[in-house]
């Protein structure tokens, strides 16, 4: 019977590529926009990374630039400047997967214990407004507290009768400064995703573990972590890809003289040659390196977690 009313919508809508958009016209229309976002911002562009391999002129364009081959990657390798944005974007990213990253789902896992809607609906929203602030307004209230001269909390420092401290101006402490703003500003809006896996685990389980004389604290280690380790293997998974990116907005707006050697990034760095300067070949071949490394620990890390039995990306 089912084969049959199959077999009927297969031959009303014609089985062809045709009858499936006729038959489903206003799904694809939904879906319309962000197909063409995706194909007008990231597939059409990449057309344009052979200029990594030319010294590109907008006189002469894509077409007729000369051919350089790798001349670009060698003189970025071999420029000294490479260790160092390196080692910073490196440090920063890593600085972020240590401390950032855990934050979400450990707020999702307090959030799933509070009892009160509405005091859980309260703390959520608090939670997630800074992710809509922008980073220039974050940069300023960082200034607003931090600054050596005007800031609050320097002027809390001096009034109980301490030197003020260079926050802002300060190597060693500027790393740590943009791991506890991104903690600030998207590790509300991260919990989304851990608390709608929590939210899909049986109630049942936790009914057994109850009655098995399990607490709070064990059914978290034992029911609710295991079940969403899917998704945090996951989002583990996509954010090891994307270890060699560092906000560019984030970084350039708190960057200064004084901390410059603890603050370029590759991205950073493309801006200052490949817009300041219009180095568009020389800052192409750079964010090429930067795609290749992504996708190669996106590779790396998907099979090491299917090795250990998770199910990965793909």
């Amino acid at each position: 019977m089912e084969a049959r009313k199959r077999t009927d919508l297969k031959s009303k809508t014609g089985g062809s590529l045709i009858g499936d958009l006729n038959r489903d016209k206003y799904l694809y229309l939904l879906a319309l926009p962000g197909l063409l976002y995706f194909l007008v911002f990231k597939y059409v562009p990449v057309g344009g990374l052979v200029i990594a391999f030319q010294e590109y002129s907008p006189y002469f364009g894509i077409l007729h630039s000369k051919w350089v081959g790798f001349e670009h990657y060698a003189r970025f390798f071999s420029n000294n400047d490479f260790w160092l944005l390196l080692r910073n974007t490196m440090a920063i990213n890593m600085l972020n997967l240590l401390f950032f990253f855990p934050l979400p789902i450990i707020l999702a896992l307090l959030l799933n214990e509070l009892r009160s809607t509405v005091y859980k609906r309260a703390i959520q929203t608090i939670i997630y407004i800074p992710h809509f602030f922008s980073w220039v307004l974050i940069a300023g209230l960082t200034y607003l507290m931090l600054s050596e001269s005007e800031g609050v909390v320097n002027k809390l420092i001096a009034a109980a009768g301490g030197q003020p401290v260079g926050f802002l101006t300060h190597a060693d402490y500027f790393w740590g400064l943009l791991t506890a703003q991104s903690m600030w500003k998207e590790a509300g809006w991260g919990t989304i995703i851990f608390l709608a896996a929590i939210a899909g685990v049986d109630p049942q389980l936790y009914e057994a573990a109850v009655m098995d004389g399990a607490g709070r604290y064990r059914k978290m280690w034992h029911i609710t972590l295991p079940a969403i380790r899917n998704v945090i293997v996951i989002l583990l998974i996509l954010r090891i890809g994307s270890v060699m990116d560092v906000g560019f907005e984030q970084v350039y707006l708190m960057m200064n003289g004084a901390v410059s050697q603890v603050a370029d990034v590759f991205d950073t760095y493309v801006y200052r040659n490949g817009v300041q300067q219009g180095q568009f070949s020389y800052s192409t071949a750079i964010g090429l390196f930067k795609s290749i490394v992504g996708i190669v620990l996106v590779v790396a890390a998907n099979k090491l977690a299917k090795r250990f039995g998770e199910e990965g990306v793909y």
